[in-house]
């Protein structure tokens, strides 16, 4: 009887120590699908896609990805040409062809650095004619099965050229004005971007504040080794809201080339970025991806 019951302990341990595993391994699998089926990176940053979204000879610089991860978004555009956000949704297990996503119609040229809200009911996005003259903050509205008509967004924020608009779970929307080389902030009040205020922070710009709002992101020009490429800095928020100096991601991160362009994922476990490679045959600009725990060593640092 005792050697029974211990039989039966031994194939109850076995049997949850394999529904772990299978658990582990299922959760595995499940999150390179709605990578589009891309190896997770780890701290070493890899090209996202290469091929369907990182396309040699053409130039990609900002992604997005909606809140349950089914939804990618990002910009490209090939020499010469108008840049366009990109599109590709995740059904039934597959991920549809990417196609042009054509938020304004063709009421603007351009269409360039998406960004979907954290309840995923919105896509905010730049859209302009002319660079450097009528850059403005635009979305869209998330209906049944569709986006809808795209409306130039009715704030402050644009009274000023401004772009590269992202916000975290709390509303507050994050941007780049153009008008004054600053990075601005416009708090949400009732569903309206309102007051917006300047970021009190020393340099940077395309800046990208996390999910939960503790870091951000900006992309600066790397004066401590005098170069004139750019590089990815990240400034922590402190208790008392002010950001610490910004602290440089390092060589595994940034390299010699221009890295531009930071967003992380609505999980906040992936950064991805754009690096500007135009130097190499037949000159591009590839989206790549990193763990976040390279900015979370940073922060124990800090």
């Amino acid at each position: 009887m005792i050697k029974f019951s211990i039989l039966v302990s031994v194939l109850v341990l076995s049997a949850c120590k394999s529904e772990k595993l299978n658990t582990k391994e299922s959760d595995s699998a499940a999150k390179e699908i709605f990578y589009l089926g891309q190896k997770l990176p780890g701290l070493k940053p890899e090209i996202f896609a290469p091929g369907v979204v990182s396309i040699n000879g053409r130039f990609e610089s900002t992604i997005s990805f909606s809140p349950d991860l089914k939804e990618l978004y990002f910009d490209a555009k090939y020499e010469n040409e108008a840049s366009q956000i990109y599109l590709s949704k995740l059904i039934n297990g597959v991920w549809t062809t990417i196609k042009k996503a054509n938020l304004t119609k063709g009421n603007k040229r351009e269409e360039m650095h998406p960004f979907v809200s954290p309840d995923g009911k919105r896509v905010y996005f730049t859209a302009y004619d002319s660079i450097f003259s009528d850059e403005r903050i635009w979305y869209v509205n998330r209906l049944e099965n569709e986006w809808s008509e795209a409306i130039k967004l009715d704030s402050p924020v644009n009274e000023d050229m401004a772009f590269f608009p992202n916000h975290s779970k709390n509303g507050g929307l994050y941007y780049f004005n153009l008008s004054k080389l600053k990075t601005y902030y416009a708090p949400n009040k009732d569903g309206e971007f309102i007051e917006p205020q300047e970021v009190e922070i020393d340099m940077g710009h395309h800046a990208f504040i996390s999910p939960n709002g503790d870091y951000l992101l900006v992309t600066a020009r790397n004066k401590e080794e005098n170069r004139k490429d750019n590089d990815i800095y990240v400034y922590f928020k402190h208790q008392d809201g002010t950001w610490s100096n910004p602290i440089n991601l390092g060589a595994t991160v940034n390299s010699k080339f221009s890295e531009k362009t930071p967003s992380i994922s609505p999980d906040g476990k992936y950064l991805f970025f754009g690096r500007d490679e135009r130097d190499i045959e037949p000159g591009l600009s590839n989206i790549y991806w990193v763990s976040t725990e390279v900015i979370e060593r940073l922060r124990l640092k800090e």
